[in-house]
Order: structure tokens, then C-alpha cells, then sequence
């Protein structure tokens, strides 16, 4: 059996925050396509809109109100990312801070809360950057070999980071490190650590250097290397060589996060399909009265609605604080699928405007067919599930 739950415990569909959505749809409705078309076309940071994101609260709807968050469900927190997507806009450039921070939050000492969340919450300071991926390690995490060795009340870094999304754009960067060397362990899974590193300080200083790396979004990603850059060991988030286990627990909520990008665009892309078939004549009828327009378009809404169910399934099970592995890597992995099914249906529903610039499909098209390699392909999310199923593990 996959997964099993208490006997108290009532599965719901979720709260859809009818207010809270309005009010985003507000703030996104300043937002229109042409400042996404351009950011697109410049391959720009969206400071206006993360401001915005930050100044209502939305970044910081999983803080606690202690520490001057919204202090929201994981169920909120999915909608709003839905809601940004559905209405054309991207929290792509943003929406890590709402996951990040919570291995702060889980892990970190009462000084380090006190001292990063309230101003992670006010937008004051961006943790918008998570250095785990390497070259030579890519999805095998344990394999990493940046380093970081103690010299007193410091941490120097060395080593090296990619596919390191909005580091140029960040304050901080939540960053995995080796600070035992591998073949010094007991278990391939100690040994790493979690730290958070001033990145916009290292930048200053020299010891850590970007690179962009050209790809077909504007995810701003870099190769980032670090060469003794300095994190205080007060920075040092819980135990030493226990940050494997701190990273885990934090991609329960990625995994669903990223459901909300994946469902709200595949329900901005359906939409954009659905509009176009009924205003598109031809032959004197809307393709729309075609069934071969209206069924692809219908198979992607069901495929996105069901995907929808999974999502507010897995939230749901983290709300409660109970375990959500599969719920989490199967709403992903449906969630990225359906979008992408619902991205293609779009662009073939446009025919040839599909791939014109001014009606936005083919940057959404590029933008949502990560989802299905980021932030775990669905590969290895198979994998995982076959391997629940009791089938042996897969090389």
C-alpha cells in the first residue's frame, strides 16, 4: 500500500481563498502581457513585480506571524501561485523564497529565525537562490563535492554550483555543502550541511564568481563558483553534516508548490485555447465547432482539473503534518504533465499564430516544459513511485 492515513484524519479538497485570489488578481491585472513579453525578449528580472509580490505579503504567506508572515497553509500558498499563473503573470522568479525558507524555519536556532525571517517576510532581504545541482552530481545530491571547511568561527566555500536560479537577484542562497568527505562517512547521506551564504557580499568580495548559462527561458540561471567564500558558522543551519536530511524535508513543499505554477498555466493556456477556437473562423464556422479542436482541449482541462485534486491532495497532507511523499511527487508529476499537454493543445489550436510573439503561447510554451525535468524529472519521480509499489530499485 502506498500510503495510509490516521483514522481521524478527513481528506477535503481544500479551501480555494476566494479573497485572497481576488486580491492577486488585482495586483496581476498591473502586470499585462507585454511586461512579460519584454522581460522575456531583454531576458530581465521582474523587480516591479516581485516588489509587489513581497510588499502584499504573498512571498511571505508561510511565515509565521511571529515573525511577520501570513503565517498561511501550504494550501494558500498553492493558490497563490496558481492565481499568478492563471492570470498570465510568472512567480517563477520568486516562488523559492516560499520553500527555502521553511528549512530556516524547521531547522534553523531562534537566532537565525530572528535574525533572517522577519526580514525575508517585509522583502527587506530575498533568499531567492538554492545551490544544491553540480556538474558532475546533476539528481545525485550525495555525490557533491563542494566543500566547506571549519577554520575558527567560519566556514570557507569551495567549489562549484549550477543550474543556480536568480543568484545575480538574491540576498542570500540556501547552499548545500560537503563538510565531511565522503569516504569518511558512515552513510553516503551524512557529511553534507546546510548554510546560508551572503551572496550578495561574495559578490563584492571576489570569492564567488557567476556565469550565465544561455537556455531557452528567462530563469536567469547560473554556474556559480566559490573559491573561500566566508560564511560565519553562526550561518551554519542545525547540525553539522545533517543537511541532506533538512534539504529532504523541504521538497515535500517544493514538489507541491510547483503544482500551483503548473496548474494555474495550465488553466491560463486552456483558456487561451478555448477563446481562440471561438473567435478563429473559418469556413464560415469557430474551429471551435470542430471536434478535433474541442477534444484535445477538453482532454487537457480534465487532465489539469484531476491534476488539481492530487495538488490540494498532497497540500492537504502537509497542512497536517503528515507524510506526503508520493502525494507530493505525484501531483508534480501530473501537474507538469497536464500543463504541458494543455501547452501543446494551445499552440496547435493557434496554428501559426501559436509561435507569434504578441499572443504569448510560445513564451508560455517554453516556460512550462521545464516543469517536467525541474525541480525533479519525471524520471527519477517514476522511479520513486515504482519503487513504493515494492519493484526494485532502478539504475
Amino acid at each position: 500500500m502506498i500510503a495510509t492515513y490516521s483514522e481521524d484524519y478527513t481528506m477535503s479538497i481544500g479551501t480555494d481563498y476566494p479573497e485572497l485570489r481576488d486580491a492577486l488578481r488585482k495586483l496581476c491585472a498591473d502586470y499585462p502581457p507585454e511586461y512579460w513579453r519584454a522581460l522575456d525578449k531583454e531576458e530581465g528580472y521582474p523587480d516591479a513585480f516581485v516588489k509587489a509580490m513581497s510588499d502584499g505579503g504573498y512571498l511571505s504567506s508561510l511565515i509565521p506571524e511571529e515573525y511577520g508572515g501570513l503565517g498561511l497553509p501550504f494550501r494558500a500558498a498553492q493558490l497563490i501561485l496558481q492565481t499568478v499563473h492563471e492570470e498570465g503573470c510568472n512567480a517563477g522568479a520568486c516562488f523559492a523564497q516560499m520553500y527555502t525558507m521553511g528549512t530556516v524555519l524547521k531547522h534553523g536556532n531562534a537566532d537565525q529565525k530572528q535574525r533572517y525571517l522577519p526580514k525575508i517576510a517585509t522583502g527587506e532581504l530575498r533568499l531567492q537562490a538554492f545551490g544544491v545541482t553540480e556538474p558532475g552530481a546533476g539528481s545525485e545530491t550525495l555525490k557533491l563535492k563542494t566543500r566547506a571547511v571549519r577554520h575558527g568561527d567560519k566556514y570557507l566555500i569551495n567549489g562549484q554550483k549550477i543550474w543556480t536560479s536568480r543568484v545575480a537577484h538574491s540576498d542570500l542562497m540556501l547552499l548545500l555543502a560537503r563538510t565531511t568527505p565522503l569516504d569518511e562517512v558512515k552513510h553516503r547521506k551524512h557529511g553534507l550541511s546546510v548554510f546560508l551564504l551572503d551572496i550578495k557580499q561574495a559578490l563584492k568580495d571576489g570569492t564567488v564568481e557567476i556565469k550565465p548559462i544561455d537556455i531557452m527561458t528567462n530563469h536567469l540561471t547560473y554556474e556559480v563558483f566559490f573559491n573561500d567564500a566566508v560564511v560565519p558558522a553562526a550561518d551554519l543551519i542545525g547540525e553539522e553534516g545533517e543537511g541532506f536530511s533538512y534539504i529532504l524535508s523541504s521538497m515535500n513543499a517544493e514538489r507541491t508548490l510547483a503544482c500551483g505554477i503548473a496548474i494555474g498555466t495550465g488553466n491560463w493556456l486552456t483558456k487561451k485555447a478555448v477563446d481562440y477556437a471561438n473567435e478563429r473562423i473559418v469556413f464560415g464556422n469557430p474551429i471551435a465547432k470542430n471536434q478535433g479542436i474541442q477534444f484535445p482541449i477538453a482532454q487537457a482541462y480534465a487532465e489539469v482539473d484531476a491534476a488539481d485534486l492530487m495538488a490540494r491532495r498532497a497540500a492537504a497532507l502537509l497542512d497536517a503534518g503528515q507524510a506526503c511523499g508520493y502525494e507530493a511527487n505525484a501531483a508534480k508529476h501530473m501537474a507538469a504533465d497536464a500543463a504541458w499537454s494543455a501547452a501543446d493543445t494551445c499552440m496547435q489550436t493557434f496554428g501559426g499564430f501559436g509561435v507569434a510573439r504578441e499572443y504569448d503561447v510560445e513564451r508560455v510554451w517554453r516556460e512550462i516544459r521545464h516543469l517536467r525535468t525541474a525541480p525533479i524529472s519525471t524520471n527519477l519521480i517514476l522511479a520513486f513511485i515504482a519503487q513504493k509499489l515494492g519493484m526494485p530499485k532502478s539504475y
